[in-house]
């Protein structure tokens, strides 16, 4: 028998049977309970930490694999930036749009203990601010206020410099435009979302979000200078309300040139226009070159020349009688220093003769004129990159007198990139194309559809270069360049009549008429005569000298030479064979 220590009194320990429990288990005891509670609390807690960590873990993953942004203090009460817009290029590549970076300034007004104090700070920090705008928003209620949209590096340092309380800074751009007011219609402006509201910012916005590759656009910076030089030069030479005008590649549709006169600096939409004093921010924002829809006068001749030998109802050998005034419904039509006898086709067009053309309008009616006039694009809406696109006016009854009147630019209205467009088909070989401020690929031409015949087109190019010849547009020759052209001066409609005294000039000009490649539309809004040009506020005194201006300056940059105007080989091409041995009396 083995013997059993102190400790072995005890059965509880004893080694070689299996003791019973060493005290009876109470249910339901205050200790128990406590284990419970205890062992309840780890788990929750232990859960908790678990999801903290899962949280954590997947916002990691979100910043470092995924790209996602960190999301700020009170991010729903404050404007989340709008994605960078890309680049604005010319044709050559020069940048006319970006976006600079920087920051934002906001404050929360809880946090400002001296508002008025802190405004005087901030107007010291950044020049140009007012102390009491700053001190207007430091007072609000509430927990957020924007300060200024775009603080420059330098100004952000002397913000931070303060070391304020309660201001702070959140990534922010701003765009901006380099040439200022040249390409202010074209290119457009944004709002200070960063939106685009007019122009190609505002036509093309969406496209302009996001994308990683520069816009280029059809606009030569070279050209539009030129074309904004001339037009305000002549603005100022004959004290015109306004002006527009642009350059268009016949061939092609490409708008290499766009200006609106008065315009605005698109970095600086307040700041006047120095030339148009007057002018409201609503002139100056108004696009005169694509939205304003005007009698454009005389111009109009051209398409009742291309609609009538097209048609075939008249020839170049074709005449008639521009001798009396037509008088009809109550309206009398004359010619300006008419010739008063009877006029070949070639006379009507170059002496710019509204007897002529009502009566070849007469004679081709107005169903065959709505046809052409529509064929031509010049009865409905134009498309382009941008959203200020005007659209035509015409007589809902195309009666015989609108027949005769439309015949010669009175009582329909075009944009000026409408008539550049049909204008540009009736001397590129007869197809029109839609126009564009997008620059297209080299040696590739949109498609377009024909309006009128190759013969026909080779005709207006003859009668073009003739009314530059011999006719109206005799100051628009640039020696070497083979202008051709048409004058248009027509009567501004004040209060539902026409006011003889104040005029509306454009001039349409087409270069090298041989081969022609590129056009010209100017158009000057009342300008007034002057010593210079005798008094005459008319388009070929106003309109055409600028043209020939802006060839001679443009053709060489655009690869032009200057050729011999005599020779054979220029004049055979441009020589009205109806005219051979009888030649045309000077305007």
């Amino acid at each position: 028998m083995v013997a059993l220590s102190r400790f072995d009194d005890n059965p509880c320990h004893a080694r070689h049977f299996k003791p019973p429990p060493c005290a009876p288990v109470i249910r339901g005891t205050a200790a128990e309970e406590a284990l419970e509670t205890g062992r309840t609390r780890v788990l929750v807690t232990a859960a908790l930490f678990v999801l903290l960590f899962a949280v954590i873990a997947g916002r990691l993953f979100d910043v470092m694999i995924l790209g996602g942004g960190i999301e700020a203090p009170r991010a729903g009460q404050r404007p989340i930036p709008l994605p960078s817009r890309a680049p604005i290029v010319d044709r050559e590549g020069r940048l006319v749009a970006t976006s600079l970076k920087g920051v934002a300034l906001y404050a929360d007004p809880r946090e400002i203990r001296h508002p008025a104090d802190v405004a005087r700070e901030l107007a010291r920090a950044l020049p140009g601010a007012s102390p009491e705008h700053f001190a207007q928003e430091l007072s609000q209620s509430g927990t957020f206020v924007w300060l200024k949209r775009f603080l420059s590096p330098r100004e952000e340092a002397r913000v931070n410099d303060l070391g304020v309380p309660g201001l702070d800074f959140l990534p922010a751009e701003r765009r901006f435009y380099p040439y200022g007011p040249l390409l202010a219609h074209a290119v457009g402006y944004v709002n200070i979302d960063d939106k685009g509201l007019a122009g190609v910012e505002g036509g093309l916005n969406r496209d302009l979000l996001g994308r990683r590759q520069p816009l280029q656009l059809s606009i030569d910076v070279r050209l539009q200078y030129i074309l904004h030089h001339e037009l305000r030069r002549v603005a100022q030479e004959f004290t015109a309300k306004a002006a527009a005008g642009l350059i268009m590649n016949v061939n092609t549709g490409e708008i290499l040139a766009l200006v609106s006169l008065p315009d605005f600096d698109p970095n600086h939409l307040d700041a006047p226009d120095p030339d148009f004093p007057k002018a409201t921010l609503k002139d100056r924002l108004f696009d005169r070159a694509t939205l304003g829809s005007y009698e454009i006068g005389s111009i109009f001749k051209v398409f009742t020349m291309a609609m009538a030998l097209d048609s075939g109802t008249v020839t170049m050998a074709s005449r008639f009688d521009a001798t009396n005034p037509i008088h009809i419904g109550g309206f009398t039509i004359t010619d300006y220093h008419g010739k008063h006898r009877p006029l070949s086709v070639p006379e009507i067009f170059a002496y710019s003769s509204n007897i002529g053309a009502a009566k070849i309008a007469l004679a081709c009616g107005a169903r065959l004129q709505q046809e052409y006039l529509r064929r031509f694009g010049l009865l409905t809406q134009p498309t382009l990159e941008l959203p200020e696109v005007g659209s035509p006016h015409y007589p809902r009854d195309w009666r015989p007198i609108n027949v005769m009147t439309i015949a010669f630019g009175n009582g329909i209205s075009d944009t000026l990139l409408q008539l550049a467009r049909a204008a540009s088909a009736l001397v590129n070989g007869g197809i029109l194309r839609p126009a564009t401020l997008l620059k297209v690929p080299p040696g590739y031409a949109p498609q377009g559809r024909r309006v009128i015949s190759e013969e026909t087109s080779l005709r207006i190019r003859k009668l073009l270069r003739l009314v530059v010849e011999y006719g109206t547009g005799q100051f628009a020759e640039a020696p070497g360049y083979v202008v051709g052209g048409k004058t248009g001066t027509a009567e501004r409609v004040e209060r539902g009549a026409y006011a003889r005294h104040s005029l509306r000039s454009s001039f349409l000009g087409v270069f090298p008429m041989e081969d022609p490649q590129y056009l010209i539309l100017t158009m000057f809004d009342q300008p007034h005569g002057n010593k210079k040009s005798h008094g005459f506020a008319t388009a070929g005194w106003v309109a055409a000298p600028a043209t020939r201006r802006i060839v001679e300056r443009i053709a060489p940059l655009l690869g032009v030479a200057p050729v011999d105007e005599k020779s054979p080989a220029v004049a055979g091409a441009l020589a009205i064979a109806s005219l051979k041995g009888k030649g045309i009396a000077p305007y």
